[in-house]
């Protein structure tokens, strides 16, 4: 046993774990409005618990487990792992995989299977029933991440590692295309949320600061998930390390500058919510090829990762119409297609690449694309039929009523904040009306209503009725308390 690859696999537990509680809750809590902050956190959190469990019961065997398995040969268990691990039957404390514990290694791919599901919630956020979320989740986790997590690093015997000879370092395929994929099913499945794609719907962000805070927190803990893949401490995790710093910073000043200077068609502005989306966006197209690739091959990663999940995130949505609350899909699962493919090419020596383990980059490539297709089908597959057995016996989205009043009270009777500007009868109508001393409030996107002259709020001809009403409705309740209302500048 090597004291210091056992430290390191320690400290990348810890990491990768941080990445989930709190980076992934502060990340995802901070996108949305502050009546769903808490039941955000609440998913991120559970989702731990609960797949720490069916981990610990069946996960960990059916992933890891090599019984019955023969390098270069096809068999069921290329697909799924055995059952011989059952509760973690038959490890102890001094079992070891390769020179570390065993139970490191098995606690550090259980951090990997609890972010892979928590950031499957970002595509339904704000409107899936909780008990549908567990029971989803729990379920999806058994039939897609397990498979998928096998194939990939179940070792000699299977059926992407080995036969098919893909390369993915720490979790292109198995964690982000897995994860956006079944975020994509289950946001199409569900339907938007109200008042989305409306111009008076307030879907805006409630705080970025959490988002900045849990996106620096997933930079920080994305050291554990792609240098602690090396799986010991080495040349191969130092690469790692390397390549994602560099992959990261090229995708975050990418999403910006593109932002910066053509956005809309117009000259923007550089923007914090850009920054570290493309900053994440370069995370993960470099995760499946971190121990791969070289400082070159990481740049281009990461400029390339960004622009595509950009446009996914800013054009694909638009134009298809689909609600991915928190662009699961459109930073996950675009980003893990690029970089899984990108992998193929970068990780060839004559670009500055370790090696591919095909024999030529267009052997490597279509390889590294017949599993991308695989995952998508596989994982698209089974949130389908989930959701629609799921359906048939519960109800899967939250009620109207629920929707309109928050998940945090609706679903888990809390508030995230006792007291916040951004609450939810107070959002609706920020953009209309000043505060009592009479100092404006930053305009939104209640473009549905308007002040006249008499200084009453009113629809606007065209407006969208039903939303505009409500928000009208509460403008003028609070006028009526002393507030001062003003028109927009």
């Amino acid at each position: 046993m090597s004291d210091g690859d056992t430290a390191w696999m320690l400290t990348s537990t810890a990491l990768v774990l941080f990445m989930t509680i709190p980076g992934v809750a502060l990340f995802y809590g901070g996108l949305v409005r502050v009546k769903n902050v808490l039941s955000v956190l609440i998913h991120s959190f559970s989702i731990c618990c609960l797949i720490t469990i069916l981990w610990t019961i069946y996960g960990y065997t059916m992933c890891f487990s090599t019984a019955g398995m023969t390098k270069g040969k096809f068999t069921l268990n290329s697909m799924w792992g055995s059952l011989d691990n059952v509760f973690l039957n038959q490890i102890e404390p001094e079992t070891l995989h390769g020179t570390f514990p065993e139970y490191v290694f098995c606690c550090f791919q259980l951090t990997f299977a609890i972010i892979t599901p928590a950031l499957v919630a970002g595509g339904f956020a704000e409107r899936m029933n909780y008990t549908a979320v567990l029971l989803f989740l729990g379920l999806w986790f058994t039939f897609s991440y397990i498979p998928i997590c096998h194939m990939v690093w179940g070792g000699d015997g299977s059926a992407f590692g080995d036969l098919l000879g893909a390369m993915d370092f720490a979790g292109g395929t198995v964690v982000h295309i897995n994860s956006g994929v079944a975020a994509l099913v289950a946001a199409i499945m569900l339907g938007p949320r109200a008042g989305y794609g409306l111009p008076t719907n307030d879907l805006e962000p409630h705080s970025l600061v959490l988002t900045v805070m849990g996106a620096s927190m997933l930079w920080v803990g994305w050291f554990g998930f792609n240098a602690g893949s090396a799986a010991g401490a080495n040349a191969s995790a130092g690469l790692a390390m390397m390549t994602t710093q560099i992959a990261t910073a090229a995708a975050g000043m990418t999403w910006m500058l593109i932002e910066w200077k053509i956005k809309d068609g117009v000259r923007g502005k550089p923007g914090a919510l850009g920054l570290v989306s493309g900053a994440v966006a370069g995370l993960v197209g470099i995760t499946p090829a971190a121990g791969f690739v070289g400082p070159v091959g990481a740049m281009v990663i990461g400029v390339v990762t960004a622009a595509v999940c950009y446009w996914s995130t800013m054009h694909l949505k638009e134009k298809i119409g689909y609600d991915d609350s928190l662009d699961a899909f459109g930073i996950h699962g675009v980003g893990g297609m690029v970089g899984s493919i990108l992998t193929g090419i970068f990780g060839t020596k004559a670009l500055g690449g370790v090696g591919i383990t095909q024999s030529n980059v267009v052997l490597q490539v279509l390889s590294q694309t017949a599993t991308v297709v695989i995952t998508i089908v596989w994982s698209g597959g089974v949130a389908f039929v989930l959701l629609t057995m799921l359906s048939k016996v519960m109800r899967i989205r939250v009620s109207e009523w629920e929707e309109d009043q928050g998940l945090d009270e609706a679903q888990h009777s809390e508030k995230g904040y006792s007291s916040h500007p951004n609450s939810p009868r107070a959002s609706q109508t920020q953009s209309l009306i000043g505060n009592q001393n009479g100092s404006p409030v930053r305009n939104g996107n209640m473009t549905g209503v308007s002040i006249n002259d008499g200084g009453e709020f009113e629809l606007k001809g065209g407006g969208t009725s039903t939303r505009a009403a409500r928000i009208a409705t509460g403008a003028q309740a609070y006028k009526k308390h002393g507030y001062q209302a003003q028109q927009s500048a």
